[in-house]
C-alpha cells in the first residue's frame, strides 16, 4: 500500500504539497485519473483519482472516506529531552511514530545540551513514518517546554512516570496499567537531576527504571514507546 499525505480543502478535494507532489509526479509517475490513497494526519484515509497534476501540485478527487484509520486503544504520551546530535532524536521520532505513539513533548532540563530545536525536520520525519506504519493518526508535537512548567500540567488521568537512573525503581512493567493512558518522561544524557525528580514525584509521577542497563537518551525513549504499547 503506498500513502500519501495531504491535506482536504472545500470542494471534497485532496491537495498534495511540493514535496510530496514531486515525489508522486516525478519520481513515481502517476498519471491523472490514477487513484491514489492520501492520509490527513487526523485519522482519515481518503481514495480518489488524481484530478490535476504538476511539479508542485497534485490535487485528489475524493470518492471514499475511511474515519479512524489505524487509531490506536489509548493514548501514549513520551516527553523527551533533546540529544545534543539532532540526527539520534531524528531517529527516536521515527521509530516511535512507526511503533506508536500519540505525542511527543520536547523538555528542556537542568542537564539539557540542546536548547534549540528546528520543528520542520522532527515534523518530516514522524509524516514519513506516519505513512510507513500505514496509519491516518500524525503523532502531535509539542515545541520545548521548562520541565517545571510541564509537570505542573493536567494530563487528564494518565498514568505519568518519569524515567530515572539516580535511585532504586521497580521497573515499568511491574507499574504500568495497560488499560490506562500513558505518559513517560526520558530525561537528557546527564539524566535528570535530583531535585526534577523529587518534583516530578510532587506532581504524581511515578518513578521507574527501563532496565539493568544505562541506555541512551533516544533508546531510552524508544524502549519505553515499546513496552507501553506491548506490555
Amino acid at each position: 500500500m503506498q500513502l500519501f499525505f495531504g491535506k482536504r480543502t472545500p470542494g471534497n478535494l485532496v491537495l498534495l504539497d511540493e514535496e510530496e507532489s514531486r515525489h508522486c509526479a516525478q519520481v513515481l509517475r502517476k498519471r491523472l485519473g490514477d487513484v491514489l490513497l492520501v492520509v490527513d494526519g487526523d485519522g482519515n484515509l481518503l481514495e480518489g483519482p488524481i484530478l490535476e497534476i504538476g511539479k508542485k501540485q497534485v490535487t485528489i478527487s475524493v470518492q471514499k472516506i475511511t474515519p479512524e484509520f489505524g487509531k490506536r486503544a489509548r493514548h501514549l504520551h513520551v516527553a523527551i529531552a533533546p540529544t545534543k546530535n539532532m540526527e539520534r532524536l531524528e531517529w527516536f521520532f521515527e521509530k516511535a511514530a512507526e511503533t506508536g505513539i500519540d505525542e511527543i513533548t520536547l523538555l528542556l532540563c537542568e542537564h539539557s545540551e540542546r536548547t534549540k530545536i528546528r520543528l520542520d525536520r522532527l515534523q518530516k520525519t514522524k509524516m514519513s513514518a506516519m505513512k510507513q506504519s500505514l496509519t491516518a493518526y500524525l503523532p502531535r508535537l509539542n515545541d520545548l517546554t521548562k520541565f517545571e512548567d510541564f509537570v505542573k500540567k493536567d494530563f487528564a488521568g494518565a498514568q505519568k512516570f518519569i524515567g530515572y537512573c539516580g535511585a532504586e525503581l521497580p521497573p515499568l512493567k511491574e507499574v504500568f496499567q495497560p488499560e490506562k493512558s500513558t505518559l513517560i518522561m526520558i530525561g537528557p544524557e546527564g539524566d535528570f537531576s535530583k531535585k526534577e525528580f523529587e518534583m516530578a514525584v510532587d506532581s504524581g509521577f511515578a518513578g521507574i527504571s527501563l532496565g539493568a542497563t544505562r541506555l541512551r537518551t533516544e533508546t531510552a525513549g524508544l524502549v519505553a514507546t515499546v513496552l507501553a504499547n506491548y506490555l
